[in-house]
């Protein structure tokens, strides 16, 4: 059989590597989230594994162990190019080849351009047949924050919305004390599946004020690393009183431009970490904030603010997904936008995709590739 020639059977154990890889989702940051399943010639599985970061085994290494003797001459399927060389762990590519698998199925390379290829180089140089992209973009989806993380040490950012028919994300008032949720219950729980994807959720101080949110994951799904609730705050203006700080524990991160120290010193006292950048045009660039962050490791982020901040994310080029949830309602005129005035922003959507969830309609959209 060619090499690139996959069977219905490959898919069928590939959909249960990804599925595998999905475990690793919330464990594995700021390492890929890899799913690998080893299947003998009759048809049965010998071994499984997902890469959890603490565990330091990667995907293959947690299937070959299961599987011991009985990985020789087995299929592994596995959601990301094995690696190649020494890291944390030693490479698994050749791990593959000393427990004497038979083929290799791989979903997508390695997006490190310095990696990419390698892998599968090594287990073909072995004698290995290697057959490449079975599910490729499934398992794309499941490393978007890697892939743009390991290239320009970004994160991958995600502009997440409610959104009414005629464009507005919240009535323009609401009463004090209570919340006013636009989009359905089964949209906002797939929002917290994509929180705990997430590293961190950033917001501006301006919806802080309004919704004085808590920006928690709630899945209930495990997770290595605390969601990190990022404000941009140009002239500190946080409320010390708000949900944020006072279910802080070191997850509440302010950037700002402000020079007030005294103000600064208090809410470090209510337990929030501040960050002082250099203003741009009078306010916390985004840009700088999305590096800083890189710097810090985080691989995804969710922006998930007002219009302003919106407008300036996708002025600034910043966005690389939109995920809008569009609810079956007309908000009126009088509705906070979307978007904020502003010019005409230059972006064009690709990879476009609708999904229902409910009554709502979830519209995704990719602004840049982070594979590419």
């Amino acid at each position: 059989m060619p090499e690139d020639t996959f069977l219905p059977a490959d898919l069928q154990w590939m959909r249960r590597a990804l599925d595998q890889a999905a475990r690793s989702v919330g464990l594995s940051s700021p390492n890929p989230a890899v799913g690998c399943v080893l299947v003998q010639q009759d048809g049965s599985m010998v071994g499984e594994g997902f890469h959890e970061y603490d565990k330091l085994d990667h995907a293959e290494i947690a299937a070959l162990k299961q599987a011991g003797d009985r990985a020789r001459g087995s299929t592994a399927y596995v959601t990301l190019e094995p690696c190649s060389h020494q890291g944390r762990t030693g490479p698994c590519a050749d791990a593959l080849i000393a427990a004497g698998v038979g083929r290799v199925v791989v979903a997508t390379g390695d997006p490190n351009s310095a990696v990419n290829g390698r892998g599968i180089a090594k287990l073909r140089a072995a004698g290995i047949p290697v057959t490449t992209d079975v599910l490729r973009d499934e398992a794309r989806a499941l490393n978007d924050g890697f892939a743009r993380y390991i290239q320009r040490r970004l994160p991958f950012l995600t502009l997440k919305a409610g959104v009414s028919l005629d464009g507005r994300i919240a009535p323009a008032t609401v009463p004090a004390g209570t919340t006013h949720y636009i989009t359905s219950e089964a949209s906002r729980a797939l929002v917290q599946r994509m929180r705990h994807a997430s590293d961190a959720l950033i917001t501006g101080v301006d919806t802080v004020l309004a919704d004085d949110p808590l920006l928690m994951d709630r899945s209930g799904l495990p997770r290595r690393r605390p969601l990190l609730r990022v404000v941009l705050d140009s002239s500190l203006r946080f409320p010390a009183g708000s949900k944020l700080a006072q279910s802080a524990q070191g997850d509440v991160l302010i950037f700002h431009a402000s020079s007030d120290s005294d103000r600064a010193r208090a809410l470090e006292a209510a337990g929030v970490r501040l960050e002082r950048l250099d203003a741009v045009d009078g306010h916390v660039s985004l840009v700088r904030v999305l590096e800083r962050l890189g710097e810090m490791q985080v691989l995804s982020a969710m922006l998930e603010a007002g219009s302003r901040l919106n407008s300036a994310a996708l002025a600034a080029h910043a966005v690389d997904k939109l995920c809008l949830f569009y609810a079956p309602v007309f908000m009126g005129s009088d509705g906070v936008p979307l978007l904020a005035d502003s010019g005409r922003i230059e972006a064009v959507p690709e990879r476009i995709s609708w999904k229902t969830i409910d009554r709502d309609v979830c519209l995704e959209a990719y602004l840049r590739d982070p594979w590419k």
